[in-house]
């Protein structure tokens, strides 16, 4: 027997709750997306704090929502991997501080799914949401055009592109992938909406405009990985398709086939720039550098089989299985599966991806069975329309075919929106009404005031602080890493010595676990020692203490360790300086910068100097580009 859906009511004070959260949503996903979409630390430290907010305001309303003590059942499917993930980055973790990083992404994700799944259930609020990711998509397809026509190498926050993305539009974002995979999400629910049976003139002009432009932006980003994963999710769509015979949607799927068949020949014939992207597939065979991180991480994920190396622990512990031809920093294995298998191990995965995996099989077979004229009429409007929630199915597909070449969750605006869409979609297909949900009738109105104010006090005290130490890490280390363009004796070199060693303070003052800022503060004591040298054992004294403390928190850093050896160096302890530097090769024993500091290291002794000679030669045949390999050289050359 066919159960009638109960249509979702709100009125009074809960509808107000209601569009407080909306506007806090739609705030913080505009100031993410805008802001490279979150991927800067800075902009992570405002979008953290208003995710903590918007949980806070939806734990406490809850005392005045007509769903009182009712959580929807889906959103507790987020519950466990993220408990495993904070227990696997608190004893597993052989990096914290980047584990937790890695974490409060994951609760971004999670928060968002969970507040708009329970509380943004009236259907101008949610309209208002799918708006506010619609005009981010236009507003995104401008600045993409601004970027491919007029200003190539722009970026927002007056950030400047990477040479390797000159002539890609990447839009708000850094990269173009992550711009791809924003159209990606929302193309699909654009174009049926302009093609809509049901829909007005007026909203065929104005979504059919909206879906070019999108599209137009999709193309400027030159994406491979996008545009297969479009494509393969465009294909499956027909065979989605409700009422049709099963021969009606093989034959859609092949139309749909031959059509983007098409559409990619007319691009490759009109587009020098699709050309060579496509032509270079066949000389990389597809891709040569991603290949190479799904290697390491599929080999730190078989040394961890069930709990992963830890949380965030990736990119460190690459340095162990990188080949003498890859010396590009990954950060992450630009595959989400395989990042979470690497990091958390089978448990981890069956915890998130095996989760999700089974909660869209439920929400497929939980949808009540009703004619569409029952839905339609219990809640009138597009949101009832099955074709719409199936748009929103093929986005999410193709997004989730994508996440097997990039690293998209890493990306708060893109966890975002993913997570909104996927909240409405499980609305969707998976009613709270009369659907049975969790009672917690322990909440009284105090306890969820209570947990509210507990957010806060965690956001304010842990987050903060921790995205505030990094901001000043992130902002000093860039500042060091441009030091090399100057000489000792330039005010500028000086100058920004000071500031930096101030901020670096300050964040190792705010965030004493965070061990990368205490190595750069090893490293740009180091450096003063360029002005002042008659210092120099006594900088390196300071600067040894510095890199003990990054060593404390984690041996398994390189950088760590060859931090440490420069100070003994500066303090003539050779033999420590060597034990520490032998550390750093076993941990990253194909690196550049590793063997150009241990020539470094063996210059310093005149018995060295042969093998501080081949040292910096093996440096430069990993990478012949090493400015700092190429400055050694020379001088060891013109040395006894």
């Amino acid at each position: 027997m066919s159960v009638r859906p109960v249509r979702t009511t709100t009125k009074g004070s809960g509808l107000v709750i209601e569009w407080i959260l909306v506007v806090m949503i739609g705030v913080n996903l505009a100031w993410t997306t805008i802001c490279l979409g979150g991927y800067r630390p800075e902009t992570m430290l405002i979008t953290s704090m208003l995710t903590a907010s918007t949980l806070a305001v939806h734990l406490a309303a809850r005392r005045w929502s007509d769903n009182g003590n009712r959580f929807h059942s889906a959103g507790w499917f987020c519950l466990p991997f993220l408990l495993y993930a904070a227990a696997n980055v608190y004893w597993i973790s052989p990096v914290r501080w980047l584990g937790w990083y890695d974490w409060i992404l994951w609760a971004n994700i999670a928060v968002t799914f969970w507040v708009v799944l329970n509380d943004i259930t009236h259907r101008r609020t949610r309209m208002s949401l799918l708006a506010c990711i619609s005009a981010l998509a236009f507003v995104a397809t401008l600045l993409a055009a601004y970027q491919k026509f007029e200003h190539p190498d722009w970026l927002m926050l007056g950030r400047v592109q990477s040479d390797q993305f000159i002539g890609r539009s990447s839009g708000p974002f850094g990269i173009p992938n992550s711009l791809a995979a924003f159209y990606l999400l929302i193309i699909p629910a654009i174009g049926f909406l302009a093609f809509r049976r049901r829909a007005s003139a007026v909203q065929r002009i104005i979504f059919g405009y909206l879906g070019l432009c999108c599209c137009f932006g999709l193309v400027l980003t030159v994406s491979r990985g996008g545009w297969l994963g479009f494509a393969v999710a465009l294909m499956i769509w027909p065979l989605f398709v409700r009422g049709g015979r099963w021969w009606l949607r093989l034959a859609g799927m092949a139309a749909v086939s031959v059509a983007i068949i098409a559409l990619g020949w007319i691009l490759y014939v009109a587009s020098p720039l699709v050309a060579a992207r496509i032509n270079s597939m066949p000389a990389e065979s597809g891709e040569w550098t991603r290949p190479i991180m799904w290697r390491g991480a599929w080999q730190i994920f078989q040394e961890h089989l069930w709990f992963g190396s830890g949380g965030g622990s990736y990119n460190m512990l690459f340095e162990k299985y990188r080949p003498a031809i890859y010396q590009m920093e990954p950060q992450w294995s630009h595959n989400d599966y395989l990042n979470t298998l690497s990091d958390y191990g089978l448990v981890g995965f069956a915890l998130s991806f095996g989760l999700v995996a089974s909660l869209i099989w439920v929400s497929l077979r939980r949808r009540i069975r009703t004619a569409e004229s029952e839905v339609i009429a219990s809640e009138p409007g597009v949101l009832a329309d099955p074709g719409l929630w199936t748009a929103v199915a093929v986005g999410l597909l193709a997004f989730s075919l994508q996440l097997f070449v990039d690293f998209h969750f890493k990306i708060p605006a893109l966890g975002m929106i993913f997570a909104i869409l996927a909240a409405l979609w499980v609305q969707y297909r998976w009613p709270s009404v009369p659907t049975p949900a969790v009672r917690l009738h322990w909440l009284t109105g105090s306890a969820k005031v209570a947990l509210a104010l507990g957010v806060i006090a965690g956001a304010w005290f842990g987050i903060y602080p921790f995205y505030q130490a990094e901001s000043l890490r992130y902002a000093s280390r860039q500042s060091l890493d441009k030091l090399w363009q100057y000489d000792s004796g330039e005010a500028i070199y000086r100058s920004t010595l000071v500031e930096v060693h101030s901020n670096l303070a300050r964040a190792c003052a705010m965030n004493p676990q965070n061990g990368q800022a205490w190595a750069d503060r090893a490293w740009a004591t180091a450096l003063w020692s360029h002005i002042e040298p008659e210092k120099s054992a006594e900088l390196g004294k300071e600067a040894a203490g510095y890199a003990d403390h990054a060593l404390n928190i984690s041996k398994v850093v390189p950088e760590f360790w060859v931090r440490r050896a420069v100070a003994n160096d500066m303090q003539g302890k050779w033999l420590n300086s060597g034990a520490d530097m032998i550390e750093a090769i076993l941990l990253s024993p194909a690196s550049s910068w590793v063997w150009f500091y241990q020539g470094y290291h063996l210059s310093l002794q005149p018995a060295g100097m042969a093998q501080a000679r081949a040292a910096v030669d093996y440096s430069l045949r990993l990478d012949p580009s090493n400015i700092t390999a190429q400055r050694l050289r020379q001088q060891l050359a013109t040395s006894q």
